[in-house]
């Protein structure tokens, strides 16, 4: 999977966990973060850089960009792919990216999400994808922290 050392599930993004721990223990160096909504808006974009430690080079692509783009540009730092949905998770899979693990730290209640865990909450639609990524042999599990224990989303579900 190339230099893919992590691939999450966040719907704050960029914040304080992120940068201070989930970075530090698999040595990242760039974060990509897959999302057409948040590509286009400027503003968030430049929120997310200015939240970034400066070390930590930020990229920001919708899932169809960035499959373009690696096909000629394979990734060569230490990566953490960082997702706000999903749906935008599946985009990259069905699109032919191999992801063997992939972490959920917050899923917040809203809308028609039902709660799992004290962090993730998920609606029909949701879950159906997850069991799709599982069934293709993705491992996805909730920890928020890496101090936590990783939770199997497969017997929350």
């Amino acid at each position: 999977m190339m230099n893919v050392k992590f691939c999450r599930i966040d719907d704050r993004l960029i914040h304080g966990q992120v940068v201070t721990t989930w970075v530090n223990v698999h040595k990242i160096e760039q974060i990509i973060i897959l999302n057409e909504a948040v590509e286009k808006d400027k503003i968030q974009t430049n929120v997310l850089k200015m939240s970034s430690p400066p070390n930590i080079k930020l990229h920001v692509f919708s899932p169809e960009k960035f499959m373009e783009i690696i096909k000629t540009n394979p990734i060569k730092r230490s990566t953490m792919l960082l997702f706000s949905s999903v749906f935008d998770v599946e985009k990259i899979v069905d699109a032919g990216f191999p992801l063997e693990r992939l972490n959920i730290g917050g899923m917040r209640l809203n809308g028609d999400r039902e709660r799992l865990t004290k962090a993730v909450a998920l609606s029909p639609s949701e879950k159906d994808v997850f069991k799709k990524l599982m069934d293709k042999g993705t491992v996805v599990e909730i920890q928020m922290v890496p101090s936590d224990s990783a939770e199997n989303l497969k017997g929350v579900i």
